[in-house]
């Protein structure tokens, strides 16, 4: 097999798919050092690309190689110096410059900020009103409340809408503070590059100026040790000053794989809370808010019906909307709901909702006790028990937020909540039977 020119046709679907400076960070000094029995080795010229590769781009290479190599079972990466990239090998750069999306357009070059993104576009309910809370906070006291302050969560809940309106705030608030926002790739391409040209002190420099930082998808650090060690000093810089640092994650910090025990310390000093999927109520409030923007009236039935059944996450509301809108301005009338019904059937998800009392009967009737029991204030061990694998079944299957499974459980803290779900989650690692009588409660769900 000739693998220098299996890997330049890899490269050439790579790079169509990635931006050209990290490609260019990335993909540089790369090859396939060999292939044995379907494995592929992947040379990278230092560690950094190499944690950086798996992190980030492992499924692209992988699927990439896959389609190219049909007899391929794996890919590894091992630290070997390479040839560089021929200019040859890659897709003349016309050929991959795109047009910037809309939202690209209207970023802030200085500090990374979209100044699209601010409170007053931002809807509360109860699956964000504490991330809401602490952002105020933070606003009316940079670097003294909440720092840092964590908040995590699944894709498209306005984990990014919110930090990146907190920057705006903060800019109007006290315009002589130096805010600025990126990503965790932007952070590791920097600084790789700074060690590469032998300018980390710049590097130390430029990040510490700032009294405001503000880094995304934190997630993809966790095999990352140079880089998290970095970051630890930064973040001891900031919180020396009383300079706010804020990041988000799609998960706990708790379960970023081989996060160092001393970034999750500083992480749990601060402020670390969730965005869950949205409520009825708040989906309802996203849509009203969208449509007045678009200065379009769908009528209280269509937009009430669209809330009901897209019970995913704010980007796939907006996706919905965007479906009955343009079909709305294509008509050039209005909508009736079977219309919409059958515009909405393709692009949804299944439904996965319960009532919350319907999780605590069930779980009560698995473990033989009262439903009354499960609300009251007691410590006997059944009961406190049964209350954890409620709580942890209401998060984890079906997305209800910290603060509303709080309320609905006897008016429950929601830490005591977060401590319960990662209570279960601990002892289902070891626990075979708490794992079995799990899977038992969620038949009894279907």
């Amino acid at each position: 097999m000739n693998t220098k020119q299996l890997w330049k046709n890899c490269l050439m679907e790579i790079e169509a798919g990635i931006s050209k400076a990290n490609f260019s960070t990335w993909f540089k000094n790369t090859s396939i050092v060999k292939e044995e029995t379907g494995v592929v080795y992947i040379g990278v010229p230092n560690e950094f690309v190499r944690d950086w590769l798996i992190n980030k781009y492992h499924k692209l290479i992988t699927k990439t190689i896959a389609d190219a190599f049909e007899g391929m079972r794996a890919v590894e990466y091992m630290i070997t110096k390479t040839e560089p990239i021929k200019q040859d090998s890659v897709l003349p750069s016309e050929t991959i410059e795109k047009e910037l999306p809309l939202k690209d357009l209207y970023i802030n070059p200085d500090d990374n900020l979209n100044p699209r993104y601010r409170f007053d576009s931002f809807i509360v309910g109860t699956f964000n009103e504490l991330a809401y809370a602490a952002a105020q906070a933070i606003i009316e006291s940079p670097g003294t409340k909440y720092n840092p302050f964590f908040i995590y969560g699944g894709t498209g809940l306005g984990k990014t809408h919110l930090i990146q309106a907190v920057g705006n705030s903060i800019k109007e608030k006290y315009p002589h503070k130096k805010v600025h926002y990126m990503t965790l790739e932007k952070f590791a391409t920097d600084f790789i590059n700074s060690l590469q040209s032998n300018k980390a002190n710049s590097f130390k420099e430029k990040y510490r100026k700032y009294d405001l930082l503000i880094i995304d998808d934190i997630q993809f650090i966790g095999k990352m040790e140079k880089i998290q060690e970095e970051l630890f000093h930064t973040f001891n810089t900031f919180y020396e000053n009383n300079k706010q640092i804020i990041f988000s994650s799609d998960k706990h910090p708790n379960y970023i794989p081989e996060l160092a025990d001393r970034l999750k310390s500083r992480f749990a000093a601060g402020m670390i809370v969730d965005i869950s999927e949205p409520e009825y109520e708040s989906r309802l409030a996203i849509l009203k808010v969208k449509l007045n923007e678009l200065n379009i009236d769908l009528g209280d039935d269509l937009v009430e019906y669209v809330a009901s059944s897209v019970q995913g996450n704010i980007r796939e509301l907006e996706g919905s909307l965007n479906l009955i809108v343009m079909q709305y301005r294509l008509k050039n009338k209005p909508l009736n709901l079977l219309e919409v019904k059958s515009l909405l059937k393709n692009n949804m998800r299944p439904k996965r909702s319960i009532a919350i009392k319907d999780v605590v009967k069930t779980v009560s009737e698995y473990y033989k006790l009262e439903e009354d029991s499960v609300y009251e204030k007691t410590r006997k061990k059944e009961i406190v028990r049964a209350r954890q694998v409620i709580m942890y079944l209401l998060r984890e299957d079906f997305n209800v937020s910290y603060p509303l499974i709080g309320q609905k459980l006897g008016g429950k803290d929601h830490t005591t909540v977060m401590h319960s779900c990662v209570k279960i989650k601990e002892d289902l690692k070891t626990d075979a039977q708490l794992m079995q009588e799990l899977e038992q409660i969620r038949i009894m769900f279907k």
